[in-house]
């Protein structure tokens, strides 16, 4: 297999020798990137991805004629006015004595404006059986900072509701809304996000038994997130970001930063406990976990683009925030990872934890360093092959099953925050009185003379039509802006919170209400929005996404595989047992999160659906992470096997001293993806059940169990490589034998290990 000149070629081991002779300017360079990417966010500021931008199709059309109109929309308010009882009505003097009450009190706050009383002859809001009324009124200011603002009005009417004790008077709105939320779960985020960096160092800590051994993946990890902070402000001139994307780069970041430190580590450590020397101990490190952690990172890179085929703004913010951090991350890895272990040479046993050190010591002049229980399960495994593989494939395909029946929806507001929280109450009181009428259909009429007769009379009959077709209840309500000729129609759906039902009122309104009224009129246009045409269009879009997105994932990754271990075998097996992964977490989500089985041990209740974004994301995501271990345990396989062992003995080795490491690591994400299963939120709580079920499959039945079966099954054909496939570029030369065993003889290395 060549000479020396194999150490040259490998770009992991030259980075990692370059390191570790030029330790100082290796450390000094990557300090100056981060401060510099830094630097450079800060100055560029992020742009965040319009509301204009967030999705194709009508609910964009609509968004971008009011942007041109330069109409800013007020963030609008609702107050309920309903009888505790039923005895009173809205017809009864204490009934309107209390609405008059609520329009003096929110008017006497200065904040709000355009107060309409349920009793106005133009647009009556009193509920069918005359029991509830709604006074709605507009937030002054800039509706994106309503929230802010809001605190007085609630104040208002709470007050009116203390002097009302038969009425139940409350208050419900975007702005009610976004300060409710940010309240309670705008600290969630923190927490979770602030938990996860000690949660990791604890683990690390116990993995290692040194506190300097276990700062350094956690430095690392952190140093690439900051530096990819930096970088997303820069970059979002050019493709806006998102705090949604923030929240992921941190989650990917700091799972995979920690990931790429902790497999160098624990191998230059390996071959130091093995006699080697500090500087071969380096070497072989970035020849063997460097080499692995390029091809892993670029697979993962590879993965997150799927993400910008979506066509949709956030997606492509989340897809190019997470390939940054995870690029950052593998660049880290290999040039200053090197060069501080070089700097750091024995102290990196620093902070050693007493107890902790002296069990590791112990297990491993017991073990020589091989995970016992491991060893005991791949004897089990490798005896029958055959048998493990039906029976791991079997339950993985059982626990898949249930992800047959998926329905994906985007979770409305009971949904995802459960009764827990007095405005949900008050959403499905609102309701239930006024069908669709907390989030009505909005439809945005743009016309060359919005007074023109026909267009008022296209305008009128629309508002008949929406009723008698059956797709609305009423009270259909028209804002008209005169001097940007366009109206607004406020439609409220009959389904209400039911999304399905209201999404099939949606489909009335735009395939036979709209074109026999306002599409008869030139040059009109009528796109409709709000939030059920938002949930529509957005999983019409992300349906479109779907097979583009797997089959560049898909076909990329097996083309990497094909390269880095030329062999046909591992990259159609890698794919498979990926793919088997990721249905598991499937079949897992759908059984909790729809099926609600299980639901309570995660603090979920079954919502009955998945959140529509969820399963692309996380067979992205999923389908990148997996492939971490995989090229991790499959290239100590590969480099056994090269050192002359059999493919059985090679895989048994690959396994068992990879068993450590693979098992903190996963342990680590399944921690840090736990966290978000705490949150409240039931779409955060499903994105952290489904990644952390995800990882644990992996990390035990597959890489434990499936993939050393169907190696040992599959033999000597694991390494074929068909002969016209020989011309492919060759990306395995840095894992020469000679590379790792010039300094003893083959047999003898072989003992040793």
């Amino acid at each position: 297999m060549g000479n020396g000149d194999s150490r040259v070629r490998g770009i992991a081991a030259r980075a990692g020798g370059w390191s570790a002779r030029h330790r100082w300017a290796a450390v000094g360079i990557w300090v100056l990137f981060v401060v510099l990417a830094m630097g450079a966010g800060s100055a560029a500021g992020r742009v965040d991805v319009k509301e204009s931008d967030q999705l194709k199709g009508e609910t964009h059309t609509a968004a971008k004629i009011i942007e041109d109109a330069g109409i800013e929309e007020p963030a609008s308010e609702t107050v309920l006015v309903q009888a505790k009882d039923g005895q009173l009505k809205a017809t009864d003097a204490e009934f309107k004595a209390a609405v008059a009450s609520v329009v003096k009190a929110v008017d006497g706050t200065g904040k709000v404006t355009d107060v309409k009383s349920p009793y106005d002859a133009a647009s009556p809001t009193i509920s069918k059986d005359g029991r509830s009324a709604l006074v709605q009124f507009d937030m002054r200011g800039d509706s994106d900072t309503a929230g802010d603002r809001v605190e007085p009005v609630l104040k208002a009417v709470a007050g009116v509701q203390k002097d009302h004790e038969t009425l139940r008077i409350e208050e419900i709105g975007g702005a009610s809304m976004m300060k409710t939320f940010d309240d309670a779960f705008g600290d969630d985020f923190q927490k979770a996000e602030l938990s996860a960096v000690p949660v990791a160092l604890g683990i690390l800590l116990i993995a290692f038994g040194a506190l300097v051994a276990a700062l350094l993946p956690v430095a690392l990890a952190i140093t690439a997130i900051m530096a990819t902070m930096g970088l997303m402000g820069v970059v979002s001139h050019i493709m806006p970001m998102s705090d949604t994307a923030n929240s992921v780069m941190l989650l990917v970041g700091l799972a995979v930063g920690v990931d790429y430190c902790l497999f160098y580590l624990r191998r230059e450590r390996e071959e130091r406990a093995a006699g080697r020397d500090a500087q071969t101990a380096l070497r072989v490190a970035a020849a063997t976990s460097g080499r692995a952690i390029i091809v892993s990172g670029v697979t993962v890179c590879v993965a997150m683009a799927g993400m910008l085929f979506t066509g949709l703004a956030e997606f492509e913010a989340m897809g190019l925030a997470s390939l940054m951090v995870v690029a950052v991350a593998m660049v880290g890895s290999v040039t200053v990872l090197p060069a501080l272990l070089s700097l750091l040479g024995e102290r990196v046993e620093k902070g050693r934890i007493p107890f902790l050190r002296k069990a590791m010591e112990r297990r491993a002049a017991r073990t020589g360093g091989e995970s016992r229980f491991w060893t005991a399960v791949l004897r089990g495994v490798l005896a029958k092959p055959l048998v493990s593989v039906l029976v791991a494939a079997g339950a993985l395909l059982a626990v898949a099953a249930p992800a047959i029946g998926m329905k994906t929806q985007n979770l409305t507001l009971d949904q995802e925050f459960g009764d827990s929280l007095p405005i949900v109450q008050t959403y499905n009181r609102v309701n239930d009185a006024f069908p669709g009428g907390s989030e009505p259909a909005e439809v945005v009429v743009k016309a060359k003379d919005i007074n023109a007769p026909e267009v008022k009379s296209a305008l009128a009959d629309f508002k008949d039509r929406a009723i008698s077709s059956g797709a609305s209840r009423g009270p259909v309500e028209i804002k008209l802006h005169d001097a940007q000729n366009i109206a607004y129609v406020y439609v409220p759906l009959v389904g209400g919170s039911d999304l399905d039902k209201a999404g099939a009122s949606l489909e009335k309104l735009r395939d036979e209400v709209r074109p026999a009224t306002l599409g008869k009129v030139d040059g009109v246009q009528a796109p409709i929005t709000g939030q059920v045409a938002g949930s529509h269009d957005f999983n019409d879009q992300l349906g479109g996404a779907v097979v583009p997105v797997f089959a560049f994932v898909v076909v990329f990754a097996f083309a990497l595989m094909l390269l880095s271990f030329r062999s046909l075998t591992v990259a159609i097996t890698s794919i498979l047992l990926n793919l088997l992964s990721v249905g598991a977490a499937y079949g897992i989500l759908v059984a909790v999160f729809q099926h609600g089985w299980g639901a309570s041990l995660v603090g979920a209740e079954g919502v009955g659906a998945i959140i529509t974004w969820l399963p692309l994301f996380l067979f992205v995501i999923l389908f990148g992470l997996s492939m971490d271990y995989h090229v991790f345990v499959v290239s100590r396989i590969r480099e056994a096997r090269l050192r002359g062992r059999s493919t059985r003995d090679a895989i048994q080795h690959g396994v068992v001293t990879t068993a450590g490491v693979v098992t903190s690591a996963a342990v680590i994400m399944v921690a840090v993806f736990a966290i978000f299963g705490t949150l409240s939120m039931q779409s955060m709580k499903q994105m952290g059940v489904g990644l952390a079920a995800a990882v644990l499959i992996d990390a035990t039945i597959i890489r434990g169990v499936l993939l050393p079966a169907v190696m040992a099954l599959l033999g000597e054909r694991n390494w074929y490589l068909p002969k016209w496939l020989n011309r492919l570029p060759d990306l395995t030369h840095d894992e020469s034998p000679e590379l790792i065993t010039h300094e003893q003889p083959h047999q003898d290395e072989r003992l040793r290990v």
